[in-house]
């Protein structure tokens, strides 16, 4: 029978507001159990994302939380996650044994969108995640290098079947793999399409609670085709803050809507210019574009990410800021960034379970 005490933990437990999603933990449905046992506030949640590390944020948020409601044992915290298959576009089907597809995609080029995606995934698996990462770039890609797996060779089984090779605690496929580097890609859409089709389709994956596909720059056809072929999720926008790379973030963002896939938010990529020798930061490129962009489309900014040459310098080396500096400041941006998307893509799922919403309709874009 509960206590006049566990009521109150559960009261206040309830209306703590989690800084991943922006919900109360009521909302959420996050508290599995709460009770005052032998003077300590024992609490286990349960959330739809990743939550290596999350424990060490939330210990003093809750604690801080529960005193003000007048809890004032010590607490003891336990989070457990819970990662779910969301709903994907149209009528296709979910790959088998990977929960979500997260497509990361700019408007154009030059923006860092890969650097963006390749520690994305990292982060997810250093947080507790099963990851996988499909380079879908096939003109330009870049993973290899990133992942410092250039010039490796997947091995080929069965049925060509492929297996995807294994970096820093995540799965890996690109068309970099299977050719020369040097290699140049002459090939009309079609051709690229069929492409990333058998390396989506053809992969060994396993299983995967997030599967990070790393899209071509631009919003032409290729872009579009690939959007409605592949099973997504949800789609994350990357931008820089200038004015004209948010103006081709918007493109991309409008695409995603028309093929009925759900855009988890925007990420503000090199906000500020971070100074290696002295740690100045600098605005170089402007400020507001990604925080104009989440207000007109109402998506989430899901976080600011620095420039900082030793990001490059850590991409360049195979070894990602995730790896090469995972308590560095610049790493606490990515590992927040990606708390977040997961979290917006649980959250977009259990808001559409509240609202009564059915299965994804079925968009039809005519071409003109």
């Amino acid at each position: 029978m509960a206590t006049r005490e566990d009521t109150a933990l559960a009261a206040g437990l309830a209306g703590f507001v989690d800084p991943a999603t922006g919900a109360t933990l009521a909302k959420l449905a996050a508290v599995a159990h709460s009770a005052i046992i032998d003077g300590r506030a024992v609490v286990r949640l349960r959330f739809g994302f990743p939550v290596g590390g999350y424990a060490h944020e939330l210990q003093p948020l809750i604690a801080a939380h529960l005193a003000s409601a007048g809890v004032r044992q010590p607490l003891d915290l336990e989070l457990v996650a819970d990662v779910q298959a969301h709903a994907v576009q149209g009528q296709l089907k979910r790959m088998e044994g990977v929960r979500n597809v997260v497509a990361v995609a700019s408007g154009k080029g030059g923006v860092g969108k890969s650097t963006v995606a390749v520690n994305l995934a990292l982060a997810w698996a250093a947080q507790g995640a099963r990851v996988g990462m499909l380079d879908a770039d096939i003109y330009g890609p870049s993973q290899p290098l990133m992942l410092g797996l250039t010039g490796k060779r997947p091995e080929v089984g069965a049925g060509k079947r492929i297996r995807p090779l294994e970096a820093h605690g995540i799965v890996a496929m690109s068309i970099g793999f299977l050719v020369d580097a040097d290699q140049p890609m002459v090939w009309r859409g079609p051709m690229v399409t069929q492409a990333l089709t058998q390396l989506l389709g053809d992969t060994v994956w396993g299983e995967l609670d997030y599967l990070v596909v790393d899209m071509p720059p631009g919003t032409g056809d290729i872009q579009l085709t690939l959007a409605q072929r592949v099973p997504v999720s949800g789609a994350v926008i990357v931008t820089t803050p200038q004015h004209i790379a948010v103006a081709d973030a918007r493109k991309g963002l409008r695409m995603f809507e028309k093929v009925a896939v759900p855009v988890l938010g925007i990420v503000e990529n090199m906000s500020l210019h971070v100074c290696s020798n002295c740690g100045h930061s600098e605005a170089i490129f402007g400020e507001g574009g990604g925080d104009e962009m989440s207000r007109e489309y109402g998506v989430a900014l899901l976080g600011r990410l620095p420039l900082d040459a030793r990001i490059r310098e850590e991409t360049d080396g195979g070894r990602p800021t995730i790896v090469a500096a995972p308590e560095s400041p610049r790493a606490a941006a990515y590992f927040s960034m990606a708390r977040r998307t997961a979290a917006a893509l649980a959250l977009r799922e259990r808001e559409q379970d509240r609202a009564g919403g059915g299965p994804v309709p079925k968009i039809v874009v005519e071409e003109t």
